[in-house]
């Protein structure tokens, strides 16, 4: 039935293309207008640099790549980036915790980010507190393996960060939300041309809540600033500064043990946490940037970037361990520790890119150089207290007593420094076939110490790209393409020794299309990916381990995925927009076994908003994500989830003019699911809620 089911899938990606990935073109640099008045244009010249530093169109670029702009943000009031990429097609948001937050593409954990198409990796691959999306314009999700932007990583996907630029124009928005479990936000974005060649944009959102998590409340300051100055026609400078404040009381470090001693499931409520009320997580994340650009008169442009940025943290955590009697509900114990830490980035990047002509056809050329330094240091202070967890019907009764700690010592500290040197070709073959190649070289050195586990490493790399693109007709293309992987890892096993880079290669092939004049996108792909001694959890330091205690340890596994892609999006007419996908992997180790269970192999993904411009710009709107079922193993039997799926839907309309109000309700059929499944604990998502919104619009 299976592979019946694969068949049809494919059979009908070609069948009834239009399908796949796309969206709709962004609207121009215009004045706001109303959405009644919006003219939705075609997608064909849409470029996206982050896939291989040349300036492409989605259907140029020979990989999976996809795109959620400002409007769908905006109508499902998508303000954290968990949230946002929950409902991108073909990643995964594993939270593991309520501050600590793992991403995975493809059967593999995502370790590439960038902002603005330069790269800055996440620490430990983790996305510490909720990262607020005010700060960008839309947020491009690249699938596959990017060798040629990042050298470095898994064959899963690059998530690119675009920011909100100064516009050549005013534009003045703000926004009140209140929302269930006293939810409240405001939000303020203007972009002012304080004269002809200089002009400022300036963001802002505070964000307080409580939670459907006993003890669990979070309260989020967000700040950004750029200043962009036209030099002279040709030179553009720009600075800006940005700095998001997360702090959350009530914190899970770990989450429930789902278990009980016997192997039965513990039906615990959805609000059950094994936090207490003196726990915090507290984090700042700054970011600091200075930009020139250069465009030359023949078509090339230079730019150089330099970017700083800083995450502080400050912490005082509970872990659970243990499984309980199914009995009397005990058998649950916890540690604590405080954690401070500092992590602090330097990066540098210059490339070029321009047209060349050769053998009577033009083509386009990238190339450039980036230095990276990342400094490291944690503290940690313990609890010598063996912390005893009443019966698991009591933890919702604050009888967790805080205990008094040690004061922090330098437990770890690290220094990560990444000289890369790439060069890519958009080689006109003909008419109809284009290709890419190119590669990236890189040089990697760490120093340090964690808990006792040495951090030296140095290696260096150089990763081949190669790319085809075949136009069939005017409105289908079929592509190709082709990289090897080598993934530097920062995960130890259980020795407290870091695991060797992963090595392997990846492939991936599909067909795009366009529609509609270009306002419809589609695709279909397979891909595949091997790697040698990829990272696979293992389990957690207890307080006799070799690593510090709560941690996880890792095995080096060989693992294959394979898999296809259907994604469509864009605008069918002008009032109605559709996107999303659907998703099946094949993830085995060497023997054919499957392997990483607790991931999805099955997901699909829609959103669509329709408009009723008569009925004062009435819009409607609706997306689901629904995944297969899962399971993983521990100490005391077998862990699962069923498939499940959640609904959202959304209504907005104009008041007045420049003001519109929406409602948006979450989880309408009030789906009851564990929010991961990664490390064998989970906790409960959120069941039915609802947020109104209020915004106007200059």
């Amino acid at each position: 039935m299976r592979h019946h089911l694969r068949r049809l899938l494919l059979t009908g990606a070609v069948a009834i293309l239009p399908t796949g990935q796309a969206l709709a073109a962004p609207l121009a640099d215009d004045a706001p207008v109303d959405d009644s008045s919006i003219i939705i244009t075609g997608i064909t010249n849409q470029t996206v640099a982050s896939t291989t530093g040349l300036s492409l169109t989605l259907r140029e670029t020979p990989q999976s790549v996809s795109i959620i702009d400002r409007a769908r943000i905006d109508d499902f009031a998508l303000t954290n980036v968990n949230d946002l990429l929950a409902q991108a097609v073909g990643i995964n948001v594993e939270r593991v915790e309520t501050d600590r937050t793992y991403f995975n593409s493809r059967g593999f954990d995502i370790t590439n980010f960038q902002l603005d198409g330069i790269g800055l990796p996440l620490v430990w691959g983790i996305q510490f507190g909720d990262l607020d999306t005010t700060l960008f314009e839309n947020v491009e999700t690249i699938r596959g393996a990017n060798a040629l932007l990042t050298g470095v990583g898994n064959p899963s996907a690059t998530i690119n960060y675009v920011r909100k630029r100064p516009l050549d124009h005013f534009q003045a928005k703000g926004s009140v939300q209140l929302g269930s479990w006293d939810l409240w936000r405001t939000e303020a974005d203007i972009s002012v041309p304080i004269t002809d060649t200089v002009a400022a944009r300036v963001t802002y959102a505070h964000q307080e809540r409580d939670s459907h998590l006993d003890y669990n409340r979070n309260n989020r300051d967000v700040m950004s600033g750029i200043v962009s100055w036209k030099v002279t026609p040709q030179l553009t400078a720009t600075a800006g500064y940005s700095r998001q404040e997360n702090n959350s009381d009530g914190v899970l470090w770990g989450a429930l043990p789902l278990l009980y001693t016997d192997g039965t499931r513990v039906p615990y409520p959805r609000s059950a946490s094994t936090s207490a009320d003196w726990t915090y997580w507290d984090t700042t994340d700054t970011t600091a940037f200075a930009e020139l650009a250069y465009a030359f008169t023949n078509g090339w442009s230079v730019k150089g970037v330099f970017t700083y940025k800083r995450l502080e943290q400050q912490s005082k955590l509970l872990y659970a361990y243990g499984a309980p009697d199914r009995e009397t509900g005990q058998g649950v114990y916890g540690m604590a520790g405080v954690y401070p830490s500092d992590y602090k980035q330097y990066l540098g990047d210059f490339y070029a890119s321009g047209p060349v002509t050769l053998f009577g056809r033009e083509h386009s050329l990238s190339f450039g150089l980036s230095t990276a330094k990342r400094d490291g240091e944690e503290w940690a202070g313990s609890s010598s207290a063996v912390i005893v967890y009443p019966s698991v019907d009591q933890w919702d009764q604050g009888s967790i007593a805080e205990p008094s700690f040690t004061a922090p010592y330098r437990a770890g500290y690290s220094t990560d420094k990444l000289t890369r040197a790439y060069g890519a070709a958009h080689v006109n073959l003909a008419d109809n076939l284009k290709a890419v190649v190119g590669a990236s070289a890189m040089w990697l050195k760490s120093t340090g110490d964690s808990y006792g586990s040495d951090l030296y490493r140095k290696d260096s790399k150089i990763s081949p790209y190669l790319g085809l693109v075949a136009d069939l007709t005017s409105h289908i293309s079929l592509y190709a393409s082709y990289t090897d992987i080598y993934n530097p890892q920062t995960q130890v096993n259980a020795n407290n020794v870091r695991l060797d880079p992963a090595k392997g290669t990846g492939i991936e092939a599909g067909v795009k299309s366009e529609w509609l004049d270009g306002k419809l996108y589609a695709t279909a792909a397979i891909f595949r990916a091997k790697q040698k001694g990829l990272a696979e959890y293992a389990g957690i330091f207890d307080a006799d381990g070799a690593g510090r205690a709560g941690d996880s340890y890792y095995r080096g596994v060989d693992t294959t995925s394979k898999g296809f892609e259907l994604e469509i999006a864009g605008h069918i007419t002008e009032n109605w927009s559709l996107s999303g996908g659907y998703t099946w992997l094949d993830i085995e180790d060497p023997d054919g076994n499957d392997t990483r269970t607790w991931l999805p192999t099955q997901t699909l993904k829609l959103s669509s908003t329709y408009m009723v411009p008569q009925l004062n710009d009435l819009k409607l709107g609706a997306q689901l994500r629904w995944q297969n079922a899962i399971h993983t193993a521990v100490d005391v039997g077998t862990v699962r989830q069923k498939s499940y799926a959640v609904l959202d839907l959304m209504a907005g309309i104009r008041v007045v003019d420049h003001v519109r109000a929406s409602v948006n309700v979450r989880n309408v059929t009030n789906t009851r699911y564990l929010n991961s499944l990664m490390w064998g604990q989970a906790y409960y998502a959120p069941p039915r809620n609802v947020l109104a919104t209020l915004s106007v619009e200059y």
